[in-house]
């Protein structure tokens, strides 16, 4: 599955039509996001991960986004399992993302 470009609504629509979703919060002026770009398309792709859905948000153009960033920095990463919450964190690494994924992996279609 690709990644998809969404804002703060869609990101509210799309965590409850998917049972898995990971989001990438991303800002233009930010070294580690354009990193962090390529190894999140490749998980994207991923046979592996092909049940979870990959969003994109940019945080200077999604309120709501930002605010659930609060004081850290982008690239801020925030899984949901069937829509709540699951983890947030700043992430800098590939290592770090492959870790988040892991553990949404555990998310049941039943939880």
């Amino acid at each position: 599955m690709k990644v998809i470009d969404t804002n703060d609504e869609g990101l509210r629509t799309l965590i409850h039509d998917y049972p898995r979703v990971i989001a990438k919060f991303t800002a233009e002026d930010c070294a580690i996001c354009k990193l962090l770009a390529p190894p999140f398309i490749n998980f994207a792709l991923e046979e592996e991960y092909q049940n979870t859905l990959f969003l994109r948000l940019d945080v200077n153009e999604n309120p709501v986004a930002r605010k659930l960033m609060e004081t850290r920095v982008a690239p801020f990463f925030v899984s949901y399992c069937r829509g709540r919450l699951s983890e947030c964190d700043t992430l800098t690494t590939e290592e770090g993302v492959k870790a988040m994924l892991q553990s949404l992996q555990t998310c049941t279609d039943t939880q």
